[in-house]
């Protein structure tokens, strides 16, 4: 009899070994492409860079700006989310990794059973005795203590491999913060050198006002003296109306600017401390860029993309494993009996048991194929994007480099303009005193130097903005 059943079971083995042997549906496949120039446009091949040098607290020198940033890498909410979802990712770990282990439970049941004296069972318990002259119990108690295991035999790697595409895709958390981190640094320092931008604006409007104010009197007192006229004091008046209301836009912006800094570094509304009258003496650091390929080992994005990759590459191993028998293993050990008094009992109570059971789709192949399938097209699509991601952090780089050269020339320029309009506000002023020039005139010189030194400081933000997006673009602030 024992060897009839060994026989259907190793016959059953058999049949699902060939049914597992079908042949696989065929992958996909395409090459990554995660080659890059050898260097940026009209660069030289120094490898020396900036962000790989110089971490965030060396590259801002600003006290005020990174009190702020250690704020908030403490504080940010964003972050924190993220530092959670790291959390999750390592105890996806953890689960598939108990997996691979023996699934062991231990358990205590109690129960009473009562069958009819006149049914087959029952009629057969009342001649059973349990000690001479003394019948079964009616009803029968049941009573058991024992300890049970389940083991799923990794044959074909398929958990070794789930546990291992978790652990790739807890490392690409990790590097995702870091990302993170890089956009949450350079989105505070950006807000920071606008609203130093703002206060200088809001200064130079102030300044404005003041000598307006005083050319009204002027005006004034011409017109009282019949040499200008009604119109031209009401031209002067308009024009410092104009300026004061300017004040008032600034002051809106400062407040949204100040809430959007005191939100990200995750805290209520209040005065972002600052020194402001530094900001037009503010030097924009002098970048060295690298080579391109450095990106492929100081962008966290690209990192992330890498890593999302490989584990993709892991789960169609994963999927692949499905078509193929699974192996598992069950025992089980421990007293079974119908008194308290005798569930110690050893032999008589002792239970035990041990079952292997081998496993092969038959029917479901369909659903099996289609994950199969679907784990290569998120493979081919983690290629994309890997290369994506690539090809992103270059074009970065190079836009922010000719942005930065570009600058430069337009803030000497714009120096040069500012420095030609403050002399020609004050000749306006002596011409027009000297009834040489028209009132109109000196006007529109003081509201092209107004609008000058407005483009001015824009284009100085504009310069430090610069400096942080490509240190944030080559790589650096996660460390």
């Amino acid at each position: 009899m024992l060897k009839k059943i060994a026989t259907i079971g190793l016959s059953a083995a058999a049949l699902a070994l060939a049914v597992s042997a079908c042949k696989t549906p065929e992958l996909i496949q395409k090459d990554v492409n995660n080659t890059t120039p050898e260097r940026y446009e009209n660069s030289n091949q120094d490898s020396t860079n900036t962000a790989k040098e110089l971490t965030w607290r060396e590259y801002f020198t600003d006290p005020n700006l990174i009190a702020l940033i250690d704020t908030a890498l403490s504080n940010n909410q964003e972050l924190n989310i993220t530092l959670q979802e790291i959390q999750i990712a390592q105890n996806e770990v953890r689960v598939r990794k108990g997996e691979i282990l023996p699934s062991v439970n231990i358990g205590a049941a109690a129960g009473v059973d009562k069958v009819g004296r006149y049914t087959s069972q029952g009629a057969n318990d009342a001649n059973t005795d349990i000690k001479p002259g003394k019948e079964m119990p009616d009803p029968l108690q049941d009573y058991m203590l024992g300890a049970y295991a389940t083991w799923e035999i990794d044959i074909w790697h398929k958990l070794r491999n789930a546990k291992k595409s978790a652990l790739t895709r807890y490392l690409a958390s990790v590097e995702g913060k870091n990302f993170m981190v890089t956009n949450l640094i350079s989105e505070i320092a950006n807000s920071y050198f606008e609203l130093l931008a703002l206060d200088n604006e809001l200064a130079i409007v102030q300044q404005n006002i003041e000598i307006q104010n005083n050319a009204f009197e002027i005006v004034k007192y011409q017109k009282d003296a019949a040499r200008v006229t009604e119109l031209a004091v009401r031209r002067f008046q308009a024009q410092v109306l104009n300026t004061k209301s300017l004040q008032y836009g600034i002051q809106q912006d400062i407040i949204e600017v100040e809430n959007r800094i005191n939100f990200l570094v995750g805290r209520f509304p209040q005065k972002v401390e600052r020194n402001s009258e530094a900001f037009a003496d503010m030097i924009p650091h002098t970048i060295y860029e690298g080579i391109p390929s450095q990106l492929l080992e100081n962008r966290p994005d690209i990192r992330q993309a890498e890593l999302e990759l490989a584990a993709s590459k892991i789960d169609i191993q994963v999927a692949k494993a499905d078509f193929y028998p699974t192996l598992e293993i069950t025992a089980g050990l421990g007293f079974n009996a119908f008194n308290p008094s005798y569930i110690f009992t050893s032999p008589e109570s002792l239970i035990y048991s041990l079952t292997g059971e081998l496993v092969a789709p038959l029917i479901n192949r369909n659903a099996i194929k289609a994950r199969y399938l679907t784990a290569n097209a998120k493979q081919i699509q983690a290629i994309y994007d890997y290369e994506q991601t690539i090809l992103n952090a270059y074009i970065e780089v190079a836009n922010q480099l000719s942005n930065i050269k570009n600058l430069e020339q337009t803030y000497d320029l714009k120096s040069q303009e500012v420095d030609a309009l403050n002399q020609s506000v004050a000749i306006s002023n002596e011409l027009f005193n000297s009834a040489r020039a028209d009132y109109m005139e000196v006007l529109l010189t003081q509201r092209d130097a107004l609008e000058s030194k407005f483009e001015l400081i824009e284009t100085k933000m504009k310069q430090m903005n610069a400096t942080v997006t490509i240190y944030q673009a080559l790589g650096g602030g996660w460390k």
